[in-house]
Order: structure tokens, then C-alpha cells, then sequence
């Protein structure tokens, strides 16, 4: 992304941020890969830290602008969110949640998913933030249509 790529981009966000109630830092100008923190993740989610850890990235991401895509930066956020710098550190470095992660990124790709957030609900999509009021829509949609299964 170039200069106004990324500035268009961070007044969408900024936008998307305030109606949701999210902080956002609007000078954030730089995108990291997320894989290791996705890893991250999966293992705070064997410690019972999942949603805490999610957050914290979420807030490094998006408002502290850290670099998610190092495991020394991971490890910190780990530990400042009660669980072993240096374990995280093992699991980042043994890539051991590798696995599991590319288990999501096919299931994701099966289902047509290629952006996040996206909501499944039966066969739809919903790519994006969304307003409550459009999400109730999707789920309203997929309640009435005929074959208004959702996916499992």
C-alpha cells in the first residue's frame, strides 16, 4: 500500500473503530504479519488466556502499533497477559501451533473466507466490520431462507 492506500485505509478503520466503541490509533501506518501472533493465540487458548491474549493483540495491533509478527514482542504481550515469556517464546520458535493454525487457514479457504472479520452464517458471507443491525439482518436472512442451516 502507498501513502493514500494506507491513509484511506486508516479513515475507514478509524470510522469502523468509533461506531464499534474500539480504540484505534489513526497514525498507525504499518501492517505486520499476524501469523505467529495466530499462533499466539492458539496456544493461550490451552492456558485458559485466549480471550485476554486476543485482546492484547488486538490493542498491539491496532492501537500501540507493536510489531505482532516478532516473537519477542509476543512473548512480551504473553506475559504481561499472565502466562511464561520463555514457554511462549518455545512455542513461537518450535512453531508447535503451526499446524493447527493451517488447519484454520483451510477451513477458512473451504468456506470461502479471505478477510477478517467474516461471518458465516448458513451459505453467506459477510465480509468485514459490521453493525449489529447488519449482522441481525444476515442472521434474520438465513433464519427465514429455506434452507437456512448454518454451518458448524
Amino acid at each position: 500500500m502507498r501513502g493514500p492506500e494506507i491513509i484511506a485505509r486508516n479513515q475507514r478503520m478509524k470510522v469502523n473503530m468509533e461506531r464499534e466503541g474500539l480504540p484505534f490509533n489513526a497514525e498507525r501506518n504499518m501492517s505486520y504479519n499476524s501469523r505467529l501472533a495466530q499462533e499466539l493465540a492458539k496456544w493461550a487458548n490451552t492456558k485458559s488466556k485466549g480471550e485476554e491474549v486476543t485482546d492484547a493483540l488486538f490493542r498491539a495491533y491496532f492501537v500501540d502499533v507493536r510489531n505482532i509478527g516478532k516473537a519477542d514482542v509476543l512473548a512480551e504481550i504473553a506475559e504481561e497477559n499472565g502466562l511464561p515469556a520463555d514457554e511462549a517464546t518455545d512455542v513461537l520458535l518450535s512453531r508447535k501451533y503451526k499446524d493447527a493454525v493451517d488447519d484454520d487457514w483451510r477451513r477458512c479457504a473451504a468456506y470461502g473466507v479471505n478477510a477478517v472479520p467474516t461471518f458465516l452464517a448458513g451459505k453467506y458471507l459477510m465480509v468485514g466490520a459490521q453493525p449489529y443491525e447488519e449482522l441481525q439482518r444476515l442472521i434474520e436472512h438465513v433464519v427465514k431462507s429455506p434452507s437456512g442451516q448454518t454451518a458448524g
